[in-house]
């Protein structure tokens, strides 16, 4: 069974120290779910503006899928295209 690691997105935003978070839940686990807070992003398309800075942050390794205002993402072996 995939372990699957969570974490929260509030109002400080995406700081480094969220980034460096994230990649430590990474290496314990190849799945992160993100629960962004209603106090950091109201809107749809500004979630979607927040999921492109992390994955630009993060790197080619990694996809991410938005259900609501969950984003989960997978770390993969090689790089994604």
């Amino acid at each position: 069974m995939a372990i699957i690691k969570q974490i929260q997105l509030g109002k400080k935003g995406i700081t480094e120290n969220f980034i460096e978070n994230l990649k430590v839940q990474f290496s314990k686990a190849n799945n992160v779910k993100i629960s962004v807070l209603s106090s950091f992003c109201r809107d749809k398309k500004e979630l979607k503006r927040v999921v492109e800075e992390i994955l630009e942050k993060l790197g080619k390794n990694y996809t991410a899928k938005t259900i609501g205002y969950t984003i989960n993402i997978k770390k993969w072996r090689k790089e994604v295209r």
